[in-house]
């Protein structure tokens, strides 16, 4: 099955405008953007038939180029990430069994994660979309509480039941628990890893869906396939060492730099 990653992009974001082309310095004190380092994590993916910066601005586009990256343009009017994926594939002709969509702000997504992802979606037909969720250990589940204590939008949590099956996404940290949890302990929160693997008829018909108030309200892509009654498979992915946050608020910057050193990531 041929596998197309989809890297998407945009300058204007409210929250962190321009974020695609902050600067993250890794182990070696070597300075590369968000989008390149997105860029080559997707690189890393096995069994990949290729890999696409999708953007509407030209900035993104002659920094991307600029690397070496395949860049399709997309319109202004893409309200999220699943929308310009849809608009790159059809741009792109199609041709592809499975599109993955790694959002710009996952620099640190390892690649088994994804790997596992598309795996999964294979193996489960009755699935249109999956994600990856990893389970919490104290120490994040803490990082994500203080986030929200801080009134910051950081992580988002997963709940799912039977057979994977996605039943909500917030940007509040479920399910509650009253416990304390020592760092390295397992909890009962599963962090949601900002990576979709579609189907692609699912993909094509996703920006004709309408809105529903849970996307508007947690403004979360993916909330509006469950919304639609689709079937969304959560893919539980093992760090293996590994620590993972995403880049959504400038303070996250300093924290994805310290997660680069100790990990050695240059």
């Amino acid at each position: 099955m041929s596998v197309l990653i989809v890297i998407p992009a945009r300058y204007a974001s409210s929250r962190y405008p321009a974020k695609p082309l902050v600067a993250l310095r890794g182990a070696t004190g070597q300075a590369k953007t968000l989008i390149q380092r997105s860029w080559e994590a997707a690189l890393a993916v096995q069994g990949v038939a290729r890999v696409v910066v999708a953007t509407d601005d030209d900035r993104i586009r002659d920094h991307a180029q600029g690397f070496g990256a395949e860049v399709v343009m997309t319109a202004t009017t893409c309200q999220n990430g699943t929308e310009r994926c849809a608009e790159a594939v059809a741009r792109l002709g199609g041709g592809f069994d499975i599109v993955v969509n790694l959002q710009g702000d996952a620099p640190l997504t390892p690649p088994w994660f994804i790997e596992a992802l598309v795996a999964g979606l294979r193996a489960d037909p009755g699935a249109e979309i999956a994600t990856p969720v990893l389970r919490c250990e104290g120490a994040m589940l803490a990082a994500l509480l203080a986030d929200r204590r801080a009134g910051r939008v950081g992580g988002t949590t997963a709940v799912f039941g039977a057979r994977g099956r996605g039943l909500y996404f917030s940007k509040e940290v479920i399910p509650f628990t009253g416990q304390t949890y020592g760092a390295t302990e397992p909890t009962p929160v599963f962090h949601h890893v900002g990576v979709y693997a579609y189907r692609p008829a699912a993909l094509a018909a996703y920006p004709g869906w309408p809105v529903g108030p849970l996307e508007t309200l947690e403004g979360l892509e993916q909330l509006r396939f469950l919304e639609n009654g689709r079937a969304v498979l959560c893919v539980e992915v093992e760090a293996r060492g590994r620590q993972f946050w995403e880049l959504n608020n400038p303070a996250d910057v300093p924290r994805i730099e310290a997660m680069m050193a100790e990990m050695g990531l240059a």
